[in-house]
């Protein structure tokens, strides 16, 4: 039997960890990984490593800190996407409150492709500029 590498979880760069952590933590429902909760008391966060975890424990996202990090300018080509995660919901109602959802927590629409017969979406960017899809499935 051929053994295969598995998939532990998805690391985004970012120059705020725990704000992105924290954005995509409140838009999936997801936990953080033991010992990666904010600090409580007021107490500095130095974090540069955050796991996020589903309600099995399973590792789903990570965040590493880095000095620097150029937004993608997409759909222009000067900065590429490079990598954008896919998420789905089951109606057009649902993804219209998904929208709603996400701008509160500081996402901005980059297109809207909701007059889209087969596949209703919105494409978003997160807090550091990461695209990310949200469409009816």
């Amino acid at each position: 039997m051929t053994e295969y590498p598995q998939l532990l979880h998805t690391v985004f760069d970012t120059t705020r960890p725990r704000e992105l952590a924290e954005f995509y933590r409140q838009l999936l429902g997801l936990s953080y990984r033991p010992g990666d909760e904010p600090p409580v008391d007021g107490a500095p966060d130095d974090s540069d490593w955050l796991v996020l975890v589903n309600s099995d424990g399973v590792r789903k996202l990570a965040f590493q800190q880095v000095p620097h990090l150029s937004r993608t300018t997409w759909p222009e080509d000067d900065v590429p996407m490079q990598l954008h995660v896919d998420f789905t919901v089951s109606n057009r109602a649902e993804l219209h409150r998904q929208r709603e959802r996400a701008e509160a927590l500081g996402a901005e629409v980059v297109l809207d492709l909701t007059d889209d017969p087969d596949e209703p979406l919105y494409v978003f960017a997160d807090l550091s500029g990461h695209p990310f899809c949200i469409f009816v499935a």
